[in-house]
Parts: structure tokens; C-alpha cells; sequence
């Protein structure tokens, strides 16, 4: 017999801040007691203090695809022509590493800090072309290494717990994959599907896993966040009234809350009145509780040592 399929209701965040165009990447900052998350192509970072619904933003000065917060408390960025560090108290950047060869037609999407300190940021081209993407990921020492390609939209993706397998996500595939990892993680192996989706389902987006194996999955052009057990069946949805649901990430003090990223960007006009949160942040409380986010080791980095 299957098992019921829990609904999990979803309410708007309120805070002093526009829709977001295409918001994406939330990221809990423990150390902050703030939710952080990006508008593209804006090339604005958020940060939602939680306490107070205050919204500070820092304007990156190019389209802005993901980050991830680093060991020292700042954030390490995947920009349109590469990386950057972003210092929290004055929003200042630092370039870290330029993609030389990078097509001005291609930008960064969704990425994540790995749990061994390093920094993965995947591709896509503008117009969605086949085969325009790659996944990268960014080392401490600032060496860009190329991991997967080619890909279409490098979307998302995280690690579980044993450091042992590393799920991601090419949205066009309508699949989240799975890979065996080896050694150090930087060794993906027996690339396989873990689940599929039907095109009336939405598009496979951002991703989290929570702390008992849970993944939790945003469908752009699904209206929902969809939870898959460890097995690869859902087990949760999660409704949002906004069809480009992008990505989502457990936060808050007991890392219990979920926010739920969404955007307005490629909405007609009829498609825009009719959702009229889209590009809103929600938020809901589904029971499982979420991880803390892994943290780029910028341990080595000193003043004068970026690219």
C-alpha cells in the first residue's frame, strides 16, 4: 500500500523588499541570524534578517548566479565572469578567478559549498541552448577545475552526510542524478537517476537535502517544492502560489523553517496578474529538520591573493 503524500501549506515571508525578478540560491547564515538569496539578474544579494523582517542588499555589479558563505563570514560568489568575494560588512568584491574563455551569452546559475571547503557553480546559456553549460567547482587555492559537461542548465545540487554521494540536477533532463563520490569528492562515479519527472510536473530546479536524507526539490513551472524520500519517492509537496518555484533551504535558529525562493521572470502578463506573489519568498514549516550550509574554505586567502 503507498503511503499518503503529505501537503505541507507555504506562506509569503513578510518583509520591506519588490518581488524578486528571479530570486534563487537561499542560504542560511547561522552566524548572522539571516536568510540570504539572490536576485540573477538583478545581481543583488539579500539578506533577510529573520528577527526584524529587515532586508539589507548588496548589489554585486554583475548578474549573480549563486554563493555560499565562507569559513572567515563572508560570501564567495558565482558572477557572470567567474568568482568573487563578497565582504558582509561593507559589500565590497574581491575577484577571485576569471572565466577567460567564458561566452558573454552564458552566465552562472545555481552552486554550493561542498563539505570538504571547496565551491561548485554550474553554467547556462541565456537563451537555454543545448550543451552551453558547465559545472565548476572553485578549490581554496582558487583553481578553477571544469567537473561536469557539457550540460544545459547546471542547476541544483548538495552532498549527503557521509560525503559519499553528491546529488545534482540538469534541469532540461526533467531527472535529479545521483553520483557515487570517491577520495576527496572531486571523483564523481555511476552517474544514475534517482528521480524523474513528467514535463506537466514542473521542471527539476534548486535542491536541499535534509538531516534525515530528505530531498527537497523546487519545480520551476510546478508550483510546488516536492519531497523525495531516500528511495527517490515523494513523501511531501509543498504548494506555492507562484509557478517558477527556484529553490529552497532550511534556516532559521532550530533549522527546522524552509524558505522557498521563487521568481516572476518569463511570466506573461496574464501569467503575472494571475500570480500576483510570484517572486515572492516563502516560507513553511514541514518537520524535518535542515543541516547547516557547508562554508568555502577561504582560510588561505590574504589580502592581494585574488586572481
Amino acid at each position: 500500500m503507498t503511503a499518503a503524500v503529505r501537503e505541507i501549506r507555504a506562506e509569503p515571508v513578510e518583509m520591506d523588499l519588490p518581488p524578486s525578478e528571479l530570486g534563487e540560491g537561499p542560504v542560511w547564515l547561522e552566524d548572522r541570524d539571516e536568510l540570504a538569496f539572490v536576485d540573477i539578474q538583478r545581481g543583488l544579494i539579500e539578506l533577510l534578517a529573520v528577527a526584524t523582517s529587515h532586508v539589507r542588499t548588496i548589489a554585486v555589479g554583475e548578474m549573480v548566479g549563486s554563493f555560499a558563505p565562507t569559513r572567515s563570514g563572508d560570501l564567495v560568489a558565482a558572477v557572470a565572469t567567474g568568482f568573487v568575494l563578497v565582504d558582509l560588512s561593507t559589500g565590497r568584491t574581491r575577484r577571485l578567478a576569471t572565466l577567460e574563455r567564458l561566452d558573454p551569452t552564458i552566465r552562472m546559475n545555481d552552486g554550493k559549498a561542498d563539505p570538504w571547503g571547496r565551491f561548485w557553480a554550474g553554467t547556462m546559456g541565456i537563451d537555454k541552448r543545448p550543451g552551453a553549460g558547465t559545472l565548476y567547482c572553485l578549490e581554496p587555492d582558487l583553481h578553477v577545475r571544469v567537473v561536469v559537461a557539457p550540460v544545459t542548465i547546471s542547476n541544483g545540487l548538495d552532498w549527503t552526510d557521509d560525503r559519499r554521494t553528491m546529488f545534482y540536477v540538469d534541469t532540461p533532463t526533467q531527472r535529479v542524478d545521483r553520483f557515487d563520490l570517491e577520495g576527496d569528492g572531486l571523483d564523481l562515479r555511476n552517474r544514475r537517476t534517482f528521480a524523474s519527472l513528467r514535463p506537466d510536473q514542473g521542471a527539476p530546479d534548486g535542491l536541499t537535502l535534509d538531516a534525515s536524507g530528505g530531498l527537497w526539490l523546487a519545480l520551476w513551472g510546478g508550483f510546488e517544492v516536492a519531497c523525495y524520500g531516500p528511495s527517490g519517492v515523494v513523501e511531501a509537496r509543498i504548494p506555492v502560489p507562484a509557478g517558477h518555484v527556484t529553490s529552497c533551504a532550511f534556516g532559521g535558529p532550530d533549522l527546522a523553517d524552509l524558505y522557498i525562493t521563487t521568481a516572476f521572470a518569463e511570466l506573461s502578463d496574464a501569467e503575472r496578474a494571475a500570480q500576483p506573489l510570484a517572486g515572492r519568498l516563502f516560507h513553511c514549516r514541514p518537520g524535518p529538520r535542515g543541516r547547516l550550509a557547508n562554508r568555502f574554505d577561504d582560510s588561505g586567502l590574504t589580502p592581494g591573493s585574488a586572481g
